[in-house]
């Protein structure tokens, strides 16, 4: 396989399987399921543009976020890491419009074994979104909505943050009922805290994506 100096987990995923299972495109409007939990583990997944939720639903059927996945991730890889061909853990949502390759999880296995590159850009993914994991667990913690948004948003600055003027811009379209549904609240508080930091000179909005001016200083003052 060959690897481009630009997205080079990309250039790799596009190549797995060769000729005879090309990648499939798939496109995903905001809030559509890509797999349920329970759902069989056929397909591993590379997310091309926006962003995916992964979530864990338990039984009382409180939702809880484990991860917010950026452009250029691989997902659906559970049971390559286990060994063990198993359903589908987490649930997995398009948290913006998304657009994702799919190829069967065989031929990732097979590609996994022949390129040791590809295994290492995996492992340094999974190993990102392990802390991402923690600190989404960290951030759901806090019963102070306030200190949850906060929490929240500084993940954000660290995984979809452009260095701007004014800040940190997180590069992504965000609703607040889509926040809201991340930090476990609802879409009335979100308004209502996202005015109070805006009011504070702590964030502005401009076409939905949010700017947190001073990463450091939003963190000492409200988490």
């Amino acid at each position: 396989m060959v690897v481009t100096k630009e997205r080079p987990l990309a250039s790799l995923f596009r190549q797995i399987g060769g000729g005879a299972y090309p990648p499939v495109v798939e496109t995903f409007e905001r809030g559509k399921t890509i797999f349920f939990p329970g759902d069989p583990a056929e397909r591993v997944y590379f997310l091309q543009k926006g962003a995916v939720k992964l979530s864990r639903v338990y039984e009382a059927g409180e939702e809880i976020t484990v991860a917010l996945l950026r452009e250029n991730s691989v997902f659906g890889v559970l049971s390559l890491i286990t060994g063990q061909r198993a359903d589908r853990f987490y649930h997995a949502v398009a948290f913006t419009p998304a657009e994702l390759l799919s190829v069967p999880i065989e031929q990732v296995e097979k590609a996994l074994k022949d390129n040791p590159d590809l295994s290492m850009m995996m492992l340094k993914g999974l190993s990102s979104r392990i802390l991402q994991t923690e600190m989404m667990i960290e951030t759901l913690a806090h019963r102070d909505m306030g200190s949850r948004l906060v929490s929240f948003l500084l993940i954000l600055c660290r995984d979809f943050g452009l260095p701007t003027q004014e800040g940190i811009t997180i590069d992504l379209k965000l609703s607040h009922q889509a926040i809201a549904e991340a930090i476990g609240s609802t879409r009335v508080t979100v308004t209502r805290l996202l005015g109070d930091l805006r009011q504070d000179n702590m964030i502005s909005i401009h076409k939905k994506k949010i700017t947190v001016h001073n990463p450091v200083t939003l963190s000492q003052q409200f988490t």
